[in-house]
């Protein structure tokens, strides 16, 4: 115990600001974000096929820009500027969803919002990075998805609350959903400090073929990795879907993303602060077991408690996974080029992730809801074996 406070007190005071900026800002978008199909669909008269539409564009745009704002970043030897950049837009972009009064208007602001995300992520990432000695790093990514994972169950049961108290009146919510976004603007903009030099190599265009190749083997696998990886994790939209299948009370369905996340949020550190201290590789493996565990436990859930226990152990799969992998990147990457790389690591991870949930929907349409289940345990367990070749912690 001491030695996990010890931890604790180690951390940056800048991966603190960072982990609050992203709390405060998916507190937000959140709100908004898990009721925006719905007030499309209601407020609006959107048709689905549209709605669908709407959400694929923006967050394709989110992917493309990650490499670019990677690179920028690395070029320019400073990350805080553009962080800044990213979550000012995604700011500005609030209190257009609250003026909506068309669909066009709604894709204007989740464009704007989706292009601060893109900027924002591989610099952010890379910051973390920057400002945190190796030996503690996979605690600090830990830390910071736990408080960005905090933000994400916090803003819909504050939206739900907020709908319940309004007699379901959209635009009040999402007018206060404007407040946390410009907090964490202010917060990053006058509680980060940027180190003066983050990196110390003469700057060059980072993605030339000699700083390509200057990447290395171990960080091209581990951004590969990242991938394949997301091919057996499909989007969490199907979670809800199962939740819905299995006759959960509509009003209560929300819920069960409020519930992974809430695991998610308390695993997060304990894992990232373990990934420090032992194979990165053997975290790594365990953590697709337990998404195995999770896929089958869904494959086969009939009823509430079998939905409950699936996403409780996705929650820990994620809580076990997502900061590990930063810290694998971060661990590879040259520091010059860490932009770079989680630029590129984003982009092959949101491309999985994009190709995962249209095959899953696939299969759900065509041979329901288990087979896609038994489909990414199946992927999962192929990519364990593939992480046999993953870089060790050195």
């Amino acid at each position: 115990m001491a030695v996990r406070f010890t931890t604790l007190r180690r951390i940056p005071g800048g991966v603190w600001i960072i982990g609050f900026v992203s709390l405060l800002m998916d507190v937000s978008s959140e709100m908004i974000h898990s009721l925006l199909p719905l007030f499309m669909a209601t407020a609006l008269g959107t048709p689905v096929v549209i709605i669908g539409l709407i959400e694929g564009l923006a967050e394709a745009t989110a992917l493309c820009i990650k490499v670019f704002s990677g690179v920028i970043s690395d070029y320019l030897g400073k990350r805080k500027g553009l962080a800044v950049l990213g979550y000012g837009l995604g700011a500005l972009s609030k209190p257009l969803f609250a003026l909506a009064s068309t669909s066009g208007m709604i894709f204007s602001a989740r464009m704007i919002d989706r292009v601060g995300k893109g900027i924002r992520g591989a610099p952010r990432d890379a910051l973390v990075a920057d400002v945190t000695p190796p030996e503690i790093r996979g605690a600090a990514y830990g830390l910071r998805q736990t408080l960005d994972t905090i933000g994400a169950f916090l803003g819909p049961l504050l939206a739900v609350g907020l709908m319940l108290l309004w007699s379901n009146d959209f635009r009040a919510v999402y007018w206060v959903a404007v407040v946390p976004a410009f907090l964490a603007v202010a917060l990053l903009c006058f509680g980060l400090h940027e180190p003066r030099t983050p990196v110390t190599t003469v700057r060059t265009n980072p993605i030339k073929k000699e700083n390509l190749k200057r990447l290395g083997a171990d960080c091209w696998w581990v951004i590969a990795l990242g991938g394949v990886f997301t091919l057996a994790r499909f989007s969490e939209a199907f979670l809800v879907l199962k939740a819905l299948e299995v006759d959960i009370p509509l009003a209560l369905i929300p819920l069960v993303m409020v519930a992974m996340n809430v695991v998610f949020s308390v695993t997060a550190y304990p894992f990232g602060r373990l990934s420090d201290s032992i194979s990165h590789r053997r975290l790594l493996q365990m953590g697709l077991v337990v998404l195995v565990a999770a896929d089958l436990v869904l494959a086969f859930s009939n009823g509430w408690v079998g939905i409950i226990a699936g996403v409780a152990l996705w929650g820990v799969h994620m809580g076990m996974t997502q900061g590990l992998l930063n810290a694998m990147i971060a661990r590879t990457a040259p520091a010059d080029l860490r932009g770079t790389a989680f630029g590129f690591f984003s982009l092959l991870s949101g491309v999985g992730l994009l190709l995962a949930s249209l095959g899953a929907g696939w299969l759900w349409d065509i041979w329901g809801s288990a087979s896609t289940f038994f489909a990414g345990a199946v992927i999962c367990l192929f990519t364990l074996v593939l992480t046999r070749f993953a870089p060790e912690k050195s």
